[in-house]
């Protein structure tokens, strides 16, 4: 079973949502782990700060499956397809790796072109996963992190802890 990794945040009740989606990825996929929350500014527009995390865990969805079960758990926090892309946010679940898989199908691309590039995805994957190999660059996620342009932007560790939940 390939292990995944999927980012997970919002900025419309962050903390409650967080919990909600939290619950809803513990349901469905048992061996789920989290790393810790962080509160960060929006990215791409003017608005609340968001908290974000990433999870990990195995699965024998195909990809399709998994982003058909994220964006239903997405829809449960409270969160409509039509939201504008870059616009305030219930939850917001993406995908980021499936196993070392590379390639492009409807609606994804593995892995996430701009993991590497946003801090809020890659801090909080280094953490959960420091080891871990990008499929494509062939360096950690805490070789990433290091190297990263946003190495430096602002974040703050939430007390939140989605393990716990």
């Amino acid at each position: 079973m390939p292990q995944v990794y999927i980012a997970l945040g919002g900025n419309i009740e962050p903390a409650a949502r967080m919990t909600q989606a939290a619950r809803a990825l513990k349901a469905r996929f048992p061996d789920v782990h989290f790393s810790a929350c962080y509160r960060n500014p929006a990215v791409g527009f003017e608005g609340a700060e968001f908290l974000n995390a990433v999870a990990g865990f195995s699965t024998e969805l195909s990809i399709i499956e998994l982003l058909q079960a994220l964006h239903a758990i997405e829809e449960q926090c409270g969160r409509a397809r039509s939201d504008p892309k870059w616009g305030p946010r219930a939850m917001d679940m993406d995908l980021l790796l499936y196993g070392d898989e590379v390639g492009t199908g409807p609606g994804y691309t593995l892995p996430r072109p701009d993991l590497a590039r946003r801090i809020y995805m890659l801090r909080p994957l280094a953490e959960l996963a420091p080891q871990l190999r990008h499929p494509i660059a062939g360096r950690t996620m805490t070789e990433l992190l290091a190297d990263s342009s946003e190495g430096g932007a602002v974040m703050t560790r939430s007390a939140s802890d989605l393990n716990a939940v």
